[in-house]
């Protein structure tokens, strides 16, 4: 029974969205991304939270920062810095690698703040740091996880991951719930070839990752987005946006030492 309700929450995840938010949404110009609070997943209707292209040097500051934090900062407290996962399991083989993971969506505001942040950390992730991106998979109609999925597989993520973001969070031009015309109509201005997209993402490969996603989340103890995942054992509760990259190049560390 437990199993079950597990699986139907999964599924009615893309029908929620965060909403634990600042006060007021972060404005189109913003220069600084905000250091907001990581939030659970509840009913929708959060306001937008803008992926501003001007911030990059202010997100190369914020990740200096964390980096900095990590190396000066207090130890780790199991359960109030990071929750250990019962039997957890990376998303990929490790193959020698620490495993990073943001489970992440794009209706989410949260991540459309981090995602600014997360680019300017993740250009400096040393080579044996394997950063991947999973979304909230929210069962087999869930269009932007697919999105994404299909933009991996064509090799076009760099084209479309921060351009959806954009588009619902900053210039508004497509919904929170969009369909998968207008996401194919999106990729396509950016140079993407429409109908090999709306094919990948309704092949059956995607089809199988979702289900990897969703498998993945759930036994993650995934609550909220964006929620990082180090090697399928740790799950991060930083309490900003800057914390939880602070808390990841420590567990990052710290796993470094201890090996497989």
């Amino acid at each position: 029974m437990t199993k079950r309700l597990a699986l139907l929450l999964l599924v009615l995840l893309p029908m929620m969205a965060c909403t634990k938010q600042d006060d007021a949404p972060v404005a189109a110009d913003s220069a600084t991304p905000p250091a907001t609070e990581t939030t659970p997943i509840a009913a929708e209707g959060s306001p937008a939270a803008p992926v501003d292209p001007q911030a990059a040097a202010a997100a190369d500051a914020v990740a200096a920062s964390a980096a900095a934090a990590a190396a000066s900062g207090p130890a780790l407290v199991p359960g109030t810095d990071y929750a250990e996962i019962p039997n957890g399991q990376p998303y990929q083989p490790l193959d020698g690698k620490i495993e990073v993971v943001e489970v992440f969506a794009y209706w989410c505001g949260h991540c459309a703040s981090f995602q600014p942040l997360v680019d300017a950390w993740k250009r400096k992730l040393p080579a044996d740091v394997r950063f991947t991106y999973v979304p909230l998979a929210g069962g087999a109609t869930d269009v932007l996880a697919r999105a994404y999925f299909a933009s991996e597989a064509s090799g076009q993520l760099d084209r479309t991951h921060n351009a959806i973001f954009n588009a619902i969070h900053l210039s508004r031009s497509l919904a929170q719930r969009p369909t998968a015309e207008e996401l194919s109509a999106l990729v396509a201005k950016q140079g993407v070839d429409a109908k090999r997209f709306t094919d990948a993402m309704n092949s059956f490969a995607v089809g199988g990752q979702l289900n990897r996603a969703q498998q993945f989340a759930m036994r993650s103890g995934v609550e909220s987005t964006p929620t990082i995942v180090v090697n399928g054992r740790y799950r991060v509760l930083g309490k900003t946006l800057e914390d939880n990259l602070r808390i990841t190049n420590q567990l990052i560390a710290q796993q470094r030492v201890a090996g497989p």
